[in-house]
């Protein structure tokens, strides 16, 4: 390395360190997870320009209703169900139980490890690839991705349902 990029190093791991101070911060490995985003994102929209699909206007608010419900499950679906643990197991713990067909997890590793393991088991961070990829889809496949969004929506109100009527049980 030249001693201009040394010295740069050298700045951001000093601040990386006066950020996160003794935690475990894994800064490095968060802005590669933006990059990765901005580059789906980037190759996604050359995608659109070079297909010649235009952007709508204005998104159909039925468009929107669908697609927020459907990102609410998927991410939810992706980040606490039990039956896709295997996908976040290379990056959690098994903790126990959190709720009605949740299951709790602890993030582990470092890095680039941890950085996944902090997404892939946070809903909030995940609704914002899985609402990308709906966002997308709508461009691309529109009927295919209101059919699927569509299945996600059912569930997440049946789960609802399941949910009061265990209340109106109890």
């Amino acid at each position: 390395m030249s001693p201009p990029n040394l010295k740069i190093v050298a700045i951001a791991r000093h601040e990386a360190h006066a950020y996160a101070g003794d935690e475990d911060r894994p800064l490095g490995s968060y802005l590669a997870l933006m990059g990765g985003y901005g580059a789906f994102v980037g190759m996604l929209s050359a995608a659109v320009c070079v297909s010649r699909r235009s952007l709508p206007r204005r998104p159909a608010v039925g468009d929107v209703v669908l697609t927020a419900i459907a990102t609410h499950k998927v991410a939810r679906l992706l980040s606490k169900d039990p039956v896709t643990s295997p996908l976040r197991a290379p990056f959690t713990r098994f903790q126990g139980q959190s709720g009605e067909a949740e299951i709790d997890e602890e993030v582990r590793g470092t890095g680039p490890r941890k950085a996944l393991g902090e997404v892939v088991t946070c809903p909030f961070c995940l609704d914002q690839w899985v609402a990308t990829a709906f966002s997308f889809g709508l461009i691309f496949a529109p009927r295919a991705t209101r059919f699927i969004a569509g299945v996600f929506t059912v569930t997440t109100l049946s789960d609802f349902l399941q949910l009061a009527y265990g209340k109106a049980q109890a």
